[in-house]
């Protein structure tokens, strides 16, 4: 017994410890809404019940269900979310877009105002800085659209201007593949970066006031991005390119460049971003895949590839690897320059610790283990995305 005590002395300093700095981070939490800038829960309404809400009760349990989603009421209230913002997004198959993206889109929209009006109690729309944190102070979650490809526009400026009426207050250039306008990260090169007509884009997003969000988009055309945008840009949902060399995770020259524009990296959770394993895993995936294919139907394909894949599980990333890409990102942008984009319901299972959008206080937790003060949790929870949100509407007073 005598040999145990120095064991359990340690035990329970242990506890006291990680319960202080849970109770630091919920005052944080309470003091300065946290914004995810990345939540595709439209997406799955949209697929799982054809955007009937009725079907899929946002205040229930939502890990009983077959198949359980990332997101439900219950959960994020126990991660301690302040502000949402809510992807509207539809696949893109080929490059390009058409005027079917445009109506799709716009059902997606609906679906978020959809959310804010059955759960009243909960959500409430935001379109401005000020808003969310009015409808933080009085409990509700504020809930914003961020349109995840310019595909969405179908080339028209026209239609830009009526999405921002619509609500959305930012948009990702790009998705999978590039639009005629602008190069994708994950399809081949075709303009070198924003064509012509993808700076008059830009222009007239910093017009509106809508936040120009360049995740998904090629190297080259975040750089064009940043140079001409007048007000600061956002990478929604993107992580550490250093760290782990993924296509969709933001190079270090780049993020010396989200400095100087004032813009803001937020941190993603998605797994082949987190972890090197995972991505190299990834590739491992799309080789069986081309494999198959120059063999077998579709459907045997399929059959095959979901065989494989149970015998070749994907590893998971963790907690502590996201907290990685965010000291990555500190080191060379600057803390000013952080936010939490964790792309819930648009991936896999998460990182271990990150399963799902109550797990929110765990990562900022484990940031002050690693020595971030209670203002730097501030400011990557939500006071970074609010100057950003700030400064663009400013800059639209002016043009």
């Amino acid at each position: 017994m005598k040999n145990l005590l120095p064991i359990l002395f340690i035990l329970i300093c242990s506890d006291v410890f990680a319960d202080e700095l849970a109770q630091r981070v919920a005052q944080v939490l309470r003091e300065t809404p946290l914004i995810d800038g990345h939540n595709d829960i439209p997406w799955q309404i949209r697929r799982r019940v054809d955007n009937d809400l009725s079907q899929l009760d946002l205040k229930a349990d939502l890990t009983l269900i077959d198949n359980p989603t990332h997101t439900d009421i219950p959960r994020l209230r126990r991660g301690m979310l302040g502000g949402q913002f809510w992807s509207v997004y539809v696949p893109i198959r080929e490059y390009g877009g058409t005027s079917e993206h445009v109506q799709q889109v716009i059902e997606q929209i609906d679906v978020v105002h959809q959310m804010a009006d059955r759960y009243s109690d909960t959500f409430e729309m935001a379109y401005t800085a000020s808003d969310i944190e009015r409808i933080h102070r009085t409990g509700k979650i504020a809930s914003l659209i961020g349109i995840e490809g310019g595909h969405a526009i179908n080339d028209s400026l026209a239609v830009l201007r009526q999405m921002y009426e619509l609500g959305a207050r930012y948009m990702t250039l790009t998705h999978s593949k590039s639009v005629r306008w602008a190069d994708s990260a994950t399809d081949e090169p075709r303009h070198g970066g924003l064509t012509m007509f993808g700076e008059a884009v830009i222009r007239e997003m910093n017009r509106l006031g809508m936040l120009v969000d360049i995740s998904h988009v090629s190297p080259e055309a975040m750089q064009d991005a940043m140079t001409i945008s007048k007000a600061p840009v956002i990478f929604s949902h993107s992580s550490a390119y250093a760290v782990v060399p993924h296509v969709r995770n933001v190079p270090d020259d780049m993020l010396e460049l989200v400095d100087e524009n004032n813009g803001v990296v937020m941190v993603t959770f998605f797994p082949s971003y987190v972890s090197e394993t995972t991505r190299l895993h990834g590739e491992k995936v799309a080789a069986k895949l081309e494999q198959l294919s120059t063999k077998l139907s579709e459907e045997e394909v399929e059959g095959k590839l979901e065989t494989w894949r149970e015998m070749n599980p994907s590893p998971r990333p963790t907690l502590e690897q996201v907290a990685d890409h965010i000291d990555h990102i500190r080191d060379i942008a600057g803390i000013d320059h952080i936010g939490i984009g964790g792309d819930y319901d648009g991936m896999p299972p998460g990182p271990v610790g990150l399963e799902d959008v109550s797990t929110y206080p765990a990562l900022f937790v484990e940031l002050l283990r690693r020595g971030y003060s209670d203002d730097d949790i501030a400011k990557i929870a939500g006071r970074n995305i609010l100057r950003v949100m700030r400064d663009g509407e400013e800059i639209a007073g002016t043009l």
